[in-house]
């Protein structure tokens, strides 16, 4: 009888702890494309001379850790881009944005980015700007970076708080493309 009875009490407890956060299960859903690469369009924000605007936009899930995800984000031929996500023990995510010259060094604008507040929804993850972005870009400072990700899509977001600055470039996860070379900076 005591054997059941502490059965029936730690099996919930134990289905509880089981139960996924929001941002597991987004995450999840990201590293589902691991190793595959999307084209994608911008749906706000472009203006001609912006460097993305009459550029074929390529995002390459390229490595999935346990605990970061690699993504290289290629405007045209420009590889220097990479968003690298982290999701710490709290189960927050991190957003950083990796910028290489064509050599693989780093560019003097690179590492910005921000941690989520919370663990999000389980299509969204949100990422205001923080510290060292303020530090290295201080226009920046009040950047907020999105994604979001269903069954068809992925959008990635940036929105400029107090000003009329909003890009968005949404990618078609529905259909996969010829996977791309190494962005700059990393081996194939």
């Amino acid at each position: 009888m005591k054997t059941l009875l502490f059965f029936l009490l730690v099996l919930p407890l134990t289905l509880l702890a089981q139960e996924q956060t929001n941002s597991e299960k987004f995450w999840e859903q990201l590293k589902s494309h691991c190793g595959n690469a999307y084209e994608g369009e911008i749906t706000e924000g472009g203006k001609e001379g912006d460097g993305f605007t009459g550029e074929k936009l390529v995002m390459h899930v390229r490595s999935c850790d346990t605990n970061d995800i690699r993504v290289p984000f290629f405007v045209g031929e420009n590889k220097s881009r990479t968003w690298v996500l982290h999701m710490n023990d709290e189960k927050i995510i991190r957003l950083k944005h990796d910028h290489r010259h064509e050599d693989g060094s780093e560019e003097d604008l690179t590492q910005y980015g921000g941690t989520s507040a919370n663990k999000g929804l389980a299509n969204l993850q949100m990422f205001p700007a923080d510290a060292h972005t303020s530090e290295i870009l201080p226009a920046a400072s009040t950047n907020i970076w999105w994604f979001t990700i269903d069954e068809t899509s992925l959008t990635y977001n940036l929105r400029r708080l107090g000003t009329d600055r909003l890009f968005t470039v949404r990618f078609d996860l529905t259909k996969t493309i010829e996977t791309p070379d190494a962005p700059w900076g990393t081996e194939d």
